[in-house]
């Protein structure tokens, strides 16, 4: 990794002037204090860019490397809960502020950090000094174990200093942001700590006007708590953090890095506006509608390469020149070209769409100051100067760049750089001939130019390469070395070469300058293609499996709906299930065995969810969705050894962190609860815990394995039982009876007793000990099972709800005619008659 041990740079730091401290008892996070006053030397492990070159790294492992640096700071007195955020991606010149009120669980921010996978949190030295360490310094450290913080002292964060910076630093398109975070003095005074530290350990100050600042409310979001996007395996599998089966992995065809950062940030912020989401679904019908549209953008998106990093490095003015930052500098100004020259032919692909989203981009493409960038590079760089794979076509292709005739002392060191090349080549030609061996010339960015030989064709004298040969190394059937001579003119070779790119470099940035004030329009090309890059991906997605495109309405529905990581994974397509909730039936309990298909279920549901609300296609024959804003689930049963806490308090912590953050448009899974603690007290906690559950319109999938949970809907006709149906098979061997799983969900509470039982019977518990737990079992059934039953009262007061609840839904949503709606009106009050005396129907819906 490029960016260097971050570990061990604390170490090093604190010869000089840095007071490296581990944090008094907080998991030996590692906690740096800086004055801001270090020399450059001192911390070269913190300088990922300035040397640094955009590459075509695989969209897969474009995250992998964490790249952001934060400046998290709390307000005091009365002021406290009230957080200010800001952040910078060192491979993306986007500054994005946030400031937001929290409970005392921080919860929004811990979610926020997780999002961005911080490389580097910054705080006030205030927040943790010893002994009075603030609440929110000690759930971050305890959250975030492995990222490096660093204390900065508190007089960095200035708001004052950080409007200064935005007003010097943010692009004109984005001054409007300037409106929004004026009296937001929080937010600005991190981002006054946070671009202060970032130009000390970058040795770099921003070029004036540079930056895309956006400021980041929380509430165009939906907010997905950082242990729902673990349970439900959003963006890593639980099992193995390399795998692929997981929500990002089966929607990831996308073709760049950017895209890729892209769907990884929307599948953890799903989005909250409808009209949004529909713009996106539009974009993605007609790529799939148009198969000419969906390869031709396909084609010319997969040739960008990270459009961000490229401005990230073309912004940051280096406060020293080196060999280093001049190659750097050139090889971004030739990919710089190479992204420019696809503005035409995404245009071109982009020419005869239909959807308001796909035009709103062609019309931006039509921005003039991508032709007047491309016009003044090509001025002073070749025609032909183009981004190559291989490191030797690139460093021709930097040689090369500038034009001849421009710089005569540039075009002498060409021509000698020419003649050293060609006199390599003739050298190695001459040893071969010498030799009488079959040796070619070969080069790597290490060695620089060496001999390699096949060694399979012939047999060495002696069994050995001539005494003139040295640095000899073998790899298989290849011998790779070198000779005295060929090490000389390599040194020869270099020294021409610093010359080329210091003659370069001095074209290159007063290029550079003379394109600054149009560089803007790169933040805007950048947002187009990581865009559109995810839309393709989520059209991809589509052609692979039969998904549907999902509606929005007040109504949570899907028809034969199936888990789409779980199709990834098995041989055959997983079952597909029913889902239906309303404000009518809120709360659905589901029960069934062990293994009968209830977790997966619940995943699922909130998988698709969070699809349709990304703007993707979703697994079923059908669906609609009421808008989420916010995701909570409660699975598994793992105690934390880390944190010290059991498995019951862990269920604990994670229901009261539901019970206090849900609303009324929230989704909650629950599998399992009250499962780590005695029957009694587990029903109890359940019943409470529903009870409350059910006073919110929120959404909410209970699955359980207390049957007398599944009573309560005598008492709230919101509340409807379904359960997973299995079938009982007798073995021909042995006459014994076993469980056939059909995973299909239906309506009513299961019917199986004692399942826990046949699944001991099963394992190889002695038949003994399975015997006497039956008749425990029983024993214990007749003493405390008292079912409650619905009376005649309670049915009546079900079907009148649901009938009104079934009118209201009809007046909200209904798109019939007066005479279709006449007809179903009357449908609907013959089965209110039908029901309504009726008792025993108390599992039927009407």
């Amino acid at each position: 990794s490029y960016f260097g041990d971050k570990s061990s740079c604390a170490e090093d730091i604190s010869a000089a002037n840095f007071t490296s401290s581990s944090s008094r008892g907080l998991n030996s996070t590692c906690i740096r204090k800086t004055p801001l006053s270090a020399t450059r030397s001192l911390c070269r492990s913190h300088t990922p860019l300035m040397g640094h070159s955009v590459t075509s790294s695989s969209a897969v492992s474009a995250h992998s490397i964490a790249s952001v640096i934060v400046a998290v700071v709390e307000g005091r007195g009365l002021a406290r809960g009230e957080v200010g955020m800001a952040s910078i991606d060192l491979k993306n010149p986007e500054v994005i502020l946030s400031q937001f009120a929290d409970n005392t669980t921080y919860a929004k921010v811990i979610t926020k950090l997780k999002i961005l996978t911080p490389l580097e949190i910054i705080m006030s030295n205030t927040a943790c000094d010893a002994g009075n360490t603030t609440k929110l310094f000690s759930l971050i450290t305890e959250h975030f174990k492995n990222v490096t913080f660093t204390t900065v002292q508190r007089k960095y964060f200035n708001e004052t200093k950080g409007l200064e910076y935005i007003e010097q630093l943010c692009a004109s398109e984005f001054s409007t942001v300037f409106m929004e975070v004026q009296s937001k003095y929080y937010c600005l005074a991190a981002v006054a700590a946070l671009l202060k530290y970032v130009e000390f350990i970058q040795n770099s100050v921003y070029a004036p006007k540079s930056l895309k600042v956006r400021f980041q409310g929380s509430e165009k979001t939906a907010m997905i708590d950082s242990s729902s996007a673990q349970n439900l395996e959003l963006v890593t599998n639980n099992r193995d953090s390399r795998n692929g089966h997981t929500l990002f992995g089966i929607l990831n065809y996308t073709k760049t890095p950017g895209g890729s950062r892209r769907l990884r940030s929307n599948i953890l912020e799903p989005l909250v506006d409808a009209e949004t989401i529909n713009t996106r679904l539009d974009c993605v019908q007609e790529l799939l509608q148009e198969e000419e549209l969906f390869f031709g953008l396909q084609a010319v998106i997969s040739k960008f390469l990270d459009t961000e990093q490229l401005l990230s490095v073309l912004v940051q003015i280096p406060k020293q020149d080196t060999v280093k930052t001049a190659e750097s500098k050139i090889t971004n100004l030739i990919y710089l070209k190479h992204t420019l020259e696809l503005v035409e032919p995404l245009k071109a692909a982009l020419r005869n769409c239909s959807t308001p989203l796909l035009k709103a981009y062609y019309s931006s493409l039509e921005d003039s100051r991508f032709g007047i960038i491309l016009e003044k590079i090509t001025t002073v760089i070749n025609d032909d100067t183009r981004y190559t794979k291989g490191c030797l076509n690139m460093r021709t292709q930097k040689c090369y760049a500038v034009k001849p005739n421009i710089n005569e002392f540039l075009d002498i060191a060409r021509r000698t750089y020419t003649e050293i090349v060609d006199d390599i080549a003739g050298l190695i030609t001459q040893l071969a001939e010498k030799y009488n061996l079959p040796m070619r010339t070969s080069f790597s960015s290490a060695r620089g130019f060496f001999i390699q030989m096949n060694a399979d064709c012939l047999a060495l004298p002696n069994g050995q390469l001539p005494a003139e040969f040295t640095k000899i190394t073998k790899m298989k059937n290849t011998y790779s070395f070198t000779s005295a001579d060929l090490i000389k003119m390599n040194e020869r070779c270099q020294e021409s070469l610093r010359e080329i790119y210091h003659m370069t470099y001095l074209i290159v940035c007063k290029l550079l300058n003379e394109i600054y004030e149009y560089i803007h329009c790169l933040y805007k090309l950048s947002d187009i293609v990581s865009m559109l890059d995810m839309l393709l991906s989520f059209a991809h997605a589509c052609t692979l499996s039969d998904y549907v495109r999902p509606e929005f309405t007040d109504t949570l529905a899907i028809k034969q709906g199936w888990h789409p990581i779980l199709e990834k994974i098995a041989v055959e397509k997983p079952v597909s299930n029913n889902t239906y909730l309303t404000e009518g039936s809120s709360f659905v309990i589901i029960t069934g065995p062990n293994m009968s298909g209830k977790s997966t279920y619940l995943k699922q549901i909130a998988l698709c969810q969070i699809m349709a609300q990304i703007g993707s296609y979703v697994p079923a024959e059908y669906c609609s969705f009421r808008i989420a804003e916010q995701i909570f689930t409660r699975i598994g049963m793992d105690d934390d050894i880390e944190t010290n806490a059991s498995t019951f308090m862990k269920e604990m912590k994670e229901i009261t962190y539901i019970i206090q953050n849900a609303n009324d448009k929230s989704l909650i899974i629950i599998d399992e609860l009250g499962r780590g603690t005695s029957t009694e007290e587990g029903i109890g906690i359940c019943y409470a815990a529903c009870e409350y559950l059910l006073s919110l319109k929120a959404f909410t999938l209970f699955a359980t394995h207390f049957l007398e949970l599944c009573h309560i809907d005598a008492l709230y006709p919101n509340v409807e039982n379904y359960h997973f149906e299995v079938q009982h098979l007798r073995s021909s061997v042995g006459n014994k009876e076993k469980i056939a799983y059909t995973y299909k969900l239906s309506k009513g509470y299961t019917e199986e007793k004692n399942y826990g039982l046949k699944a001991a019977e099963v394992s190889s518990l002695p038949p003994s000990i399975i015997l006497d737990a039956k008749e425990i079992t029983n024993h214990i059934a007749r003493q405390i099972l008292h079912r409650q039953k619905s009376t005649p009262e309670t049915m009546k007061q079900r079907v009148v709800y649901h009938l009104a609840m079934r009118l209201v839904q009809t007046a909200r949503n209904s798109r019939l005619d007066p005479d279709s709606l006449r007809i179903y009106l009357r449908g609907l009050k013959k089965k209110y008659e039908a029901h309504s005396p009726v008792a025993g129907a108390s599992n039927k819906q009407p």
